[in-house]
């Protein structure tokens, strides 16, 4: 929860006579570079020495204080979000779950700061993950105030307490319901935590107010919505069929119940289509964002050899392949066609795709299984104008290779001169 905010809420605390039970908060302190030092190695005693002391006093204090200042760095590493650092540190001996005198390690100062991949690496190296902060909340309750979607769900998925209490008696629900906003960050955030199952009819202690009742109370209109959907449909019969539909109608809240119900992120339709895919074909953002914080894969391949980056590549959607980006996508798997996203969408004329696809390590020239790179489909395939000429002038300005050539030895130079294209022509020839 951020300083002032909780200043507010333990200000009205006090005021209602509740403030005894609330500490105030210790505000964050700006981490100092620390001086590093070697960790000695303990001694070993000799085969004579049968002192019984493997370890002098001084050299345990020694380590001690080394450890202190591996820990220091790597918490200052947290707030920086140094996650080069704070691999090294934690490779040297840091320890993710140390705390400071105000009670923050590495691990919950992920979870504040939205820091995903840092939480990832604390995560693999043994988090607590249910560890508690001087307001004795947990780490999806400092996510959820914050909106911080994607944390949340990788919180979810670690098995988390999503219903612990802190100490002014609030859950992640209430925290983000409360001390969020009406806005697409905190409907995100409320629709994950709706279908990781977390509890929705549980009182706030200070208010009384249920998180429904406090979305009503602030005139949250959307994530009233999303807790009035959680909560007044009827658990599907086939959670799947109803996640599947969902997500082809881009409809993000019963997506959200339908997970609440049971459903599997990897439920199949008929074409062995998942929910993510679904949603990607068609651009439903709102979808998409959900079903990938909850761990939907990006690599899924349906009976057409799509999956759901691929299919982003014919939708033309930038947005979409920039939200599958730190969800580890496979770019070596290849469509139907032997090709890769990038083809079709510069045969497609799909200039802002194409732009930030040549960002992503795409292979800009691969050779599909009709022999050609996505230069070659930018000018065979395309129509010569505007949107083609761009396409092919961020390919080029990539690195991309004008040299190859089709299965009939004609290169896209070649290509462009046949078919009167003077513009593109003229790029290539530059």
């Amino acid at each position: 929860m951020s300083l002032s905010r909780r200043h507010l809420l333990w200000a009205g605390l006090a005021a209602a006579g509740l403030a005894g039970c609330v500490r105030t908060p210790t505000p964050r302190p700006t981490p100092q570079e620390p001086t590093m030092t070697t960790t000695p190695s303990t001694p070993t005693p000799s085969a004579g020495d049968d002192s019984g002391h493997s370890q002098e006093p001084e050299t345990r204090d020694q380590a001690q204080l080394d450890q202190a200042q591996l820990d220091q760095a790597l918490r200052k590493a947290a707030w920086d979000d140094d996650v080069k650092a704070a691999r090294r540190l934690i490779r040297d001996g840091a320890d993710v779950n140390a705390k400071d005198d105000t009670e923050q390690s590495a691990y919950l100062i992920a979870t504040s700061e939205g820091h995903l991949e840092l939480l990832r690496l604390c995560l693999a190296h043994g988090a607590e993950v249910d560890d508690l902060d001087s307001w004795r909340g947990t780490g999806l309750i400092r996510a959820a105030e914050r909106g911080h979607g994607l944390v949340v769900g990788a919180l979810l998925q670690a098995r988390i307490d999503r219903d612990h209490v802190n100490r002014i008696g609030y859950q992640a629900i209430h925290e983000a319901v409360w001390l969020g906003r009406d806005t697409e960050t905190y409907h995100d955030t409320v629709r994950i935590l709706v279908a990781g199952g977390v509890e929705l009819d549980r009182r706030s202690v200070t208010e009384g107010l249920t998180p429904l009742a406090m979305a009503r109370s602030k005139g949250y209109a959307g994530i009233e919505a999303i807790l009035r959907t959680a909560q007044a449909t009827a658990e599907p019969s086939d959670p799947d069929a109803a996640l599947l539909e969902a997500a082809r109608a881009g409809d993000a809240d019963r997506a959200a119940s339908a997970l609440r119900a049971g459903a599997d992120l990897e439920a199949r339709d008929s074409r062995g289509r998942t929910p993510l895919l679904l949603a990607a074909a068609a651009d439903h953002l709102a979808v998409a964002r959900l079903l990938l914080a909850l761990g939907a894969s990006v690599n899924a391949v349906d009976d057409q050899a799509d999956t759901p980056v691929l299919v982003t590549g014919v939708s033309g959607s930038a947005a979409m392949l920039e939200l599958m980006m730190v969800h580890g996508p496979d770019f070596t798997i290849l469509n139907r066609f032997g090709g890769t996203a990038l083809i079709p969408a510069s045969e497609r004329g799909h200039v802002d795709f194409v732009r930030f696809a040549v960002t992503t390590g795409i292979d800009i020239d691969h050779v599909n299984d009709l022999g050609w790179t996505a230069l070659l489909e930018a000018v065979i395939l395309g129509d010569g104008g505007k949107r083609h000429q761009q396409v092919v002038t961020i390919l080029l300005d990539h690195g991309a290779d004008r040299s190859i050539a089709d299965r009939n030895g004609q290169t896209a130079l070649q290509h462009a001169q046949a078919s009167g294209y003077r513009r593109i022509t003229a790029l290539l020839e530059s």
